[in-house]
This record gives C-alpha cells, structure tokens and sequence, in this order.
C-alpha cells in the first residue's frame, strides 16, 4: 500500500482535511448564493382580509389567477375551458382535496367567476379563497417629555 512519506523515512497516518474542508466552505457559499435564485411562484397580489390561516392536514389544490388573468392549477398553466376536467379528474384520484383560489386583486371580475363556473361543474361544492392578512398599523409611540 503506497503512503505519503514525511522526508523522515517514516509514512504519516493522519488524513489531510484541510483541502477539504475549503472545498466544502466553497461550495456551502455557492449553494447559500444561489439558493435564493431558484425559488419559483407566482406573481399575485391578494386582496386583505383578517381571516385566519389555512389548516395544511388536508390535501390542497390551488387554482391561481394572475393579474394578466392567466390560469394555474398549483404550479401548472392551464386554460379555462379544460379546467373542468382536470379539477374533477384530480378530486376524483385524491378524495377530500380541498380546492382553494388565489385571484390577483386586480384581475377581472369576468375571469374569476369563469374560474368559479368551471369549479363548480367540475363537481367542487365547497371552494375556498385565499386572501392575504390585512395590514393593521403599528401604534405610535408616546414621545416622552
């Protein structure tokens, strides 16, 4: 078995860990730079209420109307004439799917309720909406005198 020799005659037994320990450093800089980057969503500015969270115990499925008024079905583009099937195909693998709608605020009033049409002849009786929670304003402060 070949060794390093130490110039000693003598073979040293410690691994040398410093190369890597710099190449994991490099790479745990890299990983921390670019993991930002890669994070994927949607683009939809939802309108305020002070309802509360959703509960995540049940399967979700997230229609999604951007403020372009194009259509997503969790993360995938879909069309609003086909939205029917697809919505009833995937309720009828998974059970208990709970159908949620995210809707720009600024998206036509015209698309949503297509949106709303089609879950219901898809067979969804009970669609939630996603709203985000309402801005309250911090209180002032007293300056004291």
């Amino acid at each position: 078995m070949a060794g390093v020799s130490t110039g000693k005659g003598r073979f040293m037994g410690e691994i040398n860990v410093v190369p890597l320990v710099d190449v994991m450093l490099v790479l745990l800089i890299i990983f921390m730079v670019t993991a930002p980057m890669m994070v994927q969503g949607l683009d939809v500015k939802l309108p305020e209420t002070d309802a509360g969270a959703l509960k995540q115990d049940q399967e979700l499925l997230m229609l999604s109307v951007t403020r372009e008024g194009k259509l997503f079905l969790d993360e995938f583009p879909v069309e609003v004439e086909g939205l029917a099937d697809k919505i009833k195909n995937i309720v009828a693998r998974k059970p208990g799917t709970r159908v949620y709608l995210r809707a720009d605020k600024d998206v036509a009033y015209g698309t949503v309720v297509q949106v709303l049409a089609q879950t219901r002849k898809a067979g969804v009786e009970n669609l939630g909406m996603v709203t985000e929670p309402e801005k309250v304003p911090a209180p002032k402060k007293k300056k004291k005198s």
